[in-house]
């Protein structure tokens, strides 16, 4: 930790062996304790480095913890915004490097480093970390086959983010030259190590993406060169991951040697080895497009040798053929063919048609005698149902004239006089037969015949005389059954 030199005007006016009953007014405790945070806060250089050991750390929210080591510890502070992008939660013991600055927290009267950054120590902390990110980012997605995009065949421009004074960006250019100049490079120069690297490169990485269309350019090669896990850390950060994985342009990630893998790689549509074979996979040979192209117009040449050959073959053999030579004796041979055909075809149609004559004929008998057959059948099923019609109609019919009789029988029964007469009553005719309904119609003398249920009794009129209306002492011997007439 740098310390600058000791300065005695920051210390009160007072001698340390001063008379404390002197008439010099004492401090209070906040004026002492914001005296010790100014002093702290101008007398020690920003941002201090601390390496040191966790412990009692807790990180809800607000990240609080010690740093200890053999001899000393330090209180340390890590606003939970600042925590965030620590990528990774220490364990109690784990060694890390702390960067940020000391002041004085004056209500509990503690000196505390207040933590901007925090970074393991060793490659087994690295490691660790590393993992966990690689476990976090393939569950995410980051890291699947499916989402990776093909790089550009002929790209126009590719942007190169690297370091300025790399060798990483000597190699692309000179690479780049050797394969084909006319793909064009633009240097976006970034720090690729130290604190705020991850960072720098992430805006890099999204302002390339952003200005590609104005920049004009096709995809996006990340390189660096060797190091050690430390070294390369920047690109094995969570902001460098998110940056990649969001990019539209396809990204080539070339960091350190071909055995060292970090997050970007990963992440990347397509990992190199180093700087050179990712230049490589990006700018095509030039040579090696002339001879595709030459090979393309041997074959194209080839092609069009073999259909002129193939023409010039068909030309010959139509310029042979007899249609060309003698057309006249050609259109004998057609026109006698034709008459041969024409005598065939009407052989054929004769012949044809006599045998269908004789099948229609035969199918004509065959068909008359299905023909009655079915009709009678017809015929015998339409008699049955009419005679069952019939049964059904007369039986019908029987009831009701049996019904009708009966009817009339008891309408004849209530008005025949025989039945009358049954009942013990009688009429009287003369001998001419016509009935008597009036004493006035008869007289002395008169023979009578009086007809009663089995039989006529024939009487002679002594006397008759009218009966008195109103005088009910006699009653009539007979009935006049058809009415009296008066």
């Amino acid at each position: 930790m740098n310390r600058l030199p000791f300065d005695p005007d920051r210390l009160p006016d007072r001698a340390p062996d001063a008379d404390p009953a002197s008439d010099e007014r004492p401090m209070s405790v906040t004026d002492l304790a914001g005296l010790i945070k100014r002093v702290l806060e101008g007398g020690v250089e920003s941002p201090v480095h601390v390496i040191g050991e966790v412990s009692n750390l807790s990180a809800r929210g607000h990240w609080f913890f010690s740093l200890k080591d053999d001899d000393a510890v330090v209180s340390c502070v890590a606003w939970a915004s600042t925590a965030a992008r620590f990528g990774f939660v220490p364990a109690d013991g784990d060694e890390v490097v702390a960067s940020g600055h000391v002041s004085h927290y004056e209500p509990q009267g503690r000196t505390q480093l207040y933590v901007r950054t925090l970074r393991p120590v060793g490659a087994g902390a690295l490691q660790r970390r590393y993992e966990a990110m690689c476990t976090e980012l393939r569950g995410l997605g980051y890291f699947d086959p499916a989402r990776k995009r093909p790089l550009p065949l002929l790209p126009r421009r590719i942007a190169v983010i690297t370091s300025e004074d790399g060798a990483a960006i000597h190699d692309v250019v000179s690479t780049a030259r050797q394969r084909l100049p006319a793909v064009g490079l633009l240097h976006v120069p970034v720090r690729v190590q130290g604190s705020g690297a991850a960072a720098e490169v992430a805006r890099a990485i999204r302002w390339v993406d952003r200005a590609r269309t104005r920049l004009g350019v096709d995809a996006i090669l990340v390189t660096r060169g060797g190091g050690s896990m430390e070294d390369l850390w920047t690109f094995n950060e969570r902001v460098v991951a998110d940056a990649t994985f969001a990019c539209v342009l396809p990204v080539v990630a070339a960091i350190g040697h071909e055995s060292d893998t970090t997050v970007i790689e990963l992440v990347a549509d397509r990992r190199s080895a180093t700087p050179t074979q990712a230049t490589m996979d990006l700018v095509p040979d030039r040579a090696a497009l002339v001879r595709q192209v030459d090979h393309l117009a041997d074959r194209v040449t080839a092609r069009v040798h073999r259909r002129l050959d193939t023409a010039r073959a068909l030309t010959r053999r139509l310029a042979e053929h007899p249609v060309l030579r003698d057309p006249a004796a050609v259109i004998g041979l057609a026109r006698e063919r034709i008459t041969r055909l024409a005598r065939e075809v009407e052989q054929l149609v004769r012949a044809r048609v006599g045998r269908g004559r004789t099948r229609v004929e035969t199918l004509a008998g065959r068909v008359a005698v299905s023909s009655t057959v079915r009709r009678l059948d017809a015929a015998r099923v339409r008699i049955n149902a009419i005679d069952q019609r019939l049964a059904a109609s007369t039986a019908s019919r029987m009831r009701l004239a049996q019904a009708r009789r009966d009817a009339l029988e008891g309408r004849l029964r209530a008005v025949d006089p025989r039945s009358i007469l049954r009942r013990g009553f009688s009429y009287t005719t003369t001998q001419a037969g016509a009935i008597v309904r009036s004493v006035a119609a008869v007289r002395s003398g008169d023979v009578l015949r009086t007809h009663v249920a089995d039989g006529a009794i024939e009487s002679v009129v002594g006397a008759a005389a009218r009966r008195r209306r109103g005088t009910g002492g006699e009653k009539p011997d007979q009935m006049d059954l058809f009415g009296s007439g008066e």
